[in-house]
């Protein structure tokens, strides 16, 4: 498709599930990885790892700059970088609340208002937020990240009222528990009680979440903007 495409965080788990589905329909994928370092999963042509954090502006102007430069402007931007400092409110410290909002909220408006330029010059544009189901459902001890994902939804549908008239669609991802490092490492008593919550009894795989984010990319989604997609075995519900 040769598409020029942008995954911020797909160095692993989901976001290198949903580079590697864009890369193998044949798009130029660029990835930000705090490290620079390109996966090898990912080796290949028509990849860049650029080293990048969305938390500071220059790094993520300097990304945008040197993927213009080769390939020109991102035509499909996934926000999908983001972190966890989990702790009950009462315990969580003005550093867990910061790099949380900052990392998952105000990283991905960033990188969406860098991404913008381009898409509003092309006429043309796609954005997803990779959010959670913890953003619409809310966890005990996920105050912070709840509400960084929740904004995402905020952020997504304000994009789409503004942009759409330039042919620029926003939508939302909430994935619920995924097969990733982070949830192999949960207590077996858990990863139990949360397979008991999920309706479908199984937690998704990465590549789930990468064909739905490359759907909301195709054509096929071309009348689709400011929804949420949940992708979470019947977790949220409808929420």
């Amino acid at each position: 498709m040769d598409r020029v495409v942008l995954v911020t965080g797909g160095n692993r788990g989901i976001g290198l599930a949903i580079a590697q589905a864009f890369h193998a329909q044949g798009d130029r994928v660029a990835i930000t990885v705090r490290s620079g370092e390109l996966p090898t999963e990912l080796a290949g042509t028509n990849v860049l790892a650029l080293a990048a954090d969305v938390t500071d502006r220059e790094s993520v102007d300097a990304a945008f700059d040197r993927i213009e430069a080769d390939w020109g402007p991102v035509e499909i931007l996934i926000a999908n970088a983001g972190i966890t400092r989990d702790t009950l409110l009462m315990r969580m410290s003005d550093e867990d609340i910061d790099d949380v909002i900052q990392t998952n909220l105000v990283g991905a408006l960033r990188v969406s208002r860098r991404a913008a330029k381009g898409m509003l010059k092309l006429r043309k544009g796609r954005i997803v937020f990779v959010s959670s189901v913890v953003g619409l459902l809310g966890s005990a001890g996920q105050v912070n990240y709840a509400a960084s994902k929740s904004g995402l939804i905020g952020a997504a549908r304000s994009i789409a009222r503004e942009l759409g008239s330039r042919g620029i669609t926003a939508n939302v991802v909430a994935p619920g528990f995924v097969e990733t490092d982070m949830t192999a490492e949960l207590a077996q008593d858990r990863k139990a009680e949360i397979l008991n919550s999920v309706p479908l009894g199984r937690l998704a795989s990465p590549q789930e979440i990468a064909e739905v984010v490359a759907f909301l990319a195709s054509d096929a989604a071309g009348y689709i903007t400011g929804a949420i997609i949940p992708v979470d075995g019947g977790l949220g519900m409808g929420h």
